[in-house]
């Protein structure tokens, strides 16, 4: 399952760099992927926004284990 979702944060990755910042995978657990946004996505006031919409909606669509997705 690791690896499935770390492919998946490998496919949005690049559009978090273009932007200064970065995401890295800390756990899955009952449903629930943990992440830690980095860099300019850290501190950024739309992450909660790209969290949801963006990261947690892919992993859900290619992943149906996924239940969502929190940060760290």
């Amino acid at each position: 399952m690791k690896d499935r979702i770390i492919e998946v944060l490998d496919e949005i990755r690049p559009a978090l760099q273009n932007d200064g910042g970065d995401i890295e995978f800390i756990d899955f657990n009952d449903g629930v992927v943990v992440v830690r946004l980095v860099g300019a996505c850290g501190n950024c006031p739309m992450s909660m926004m790209t969290l949801k919409q963006g990261i947690e909606a892919r992993l859900k669509a290619r992943i149906p284990e996924v239940l969502a997705v929190e940060q760290i």
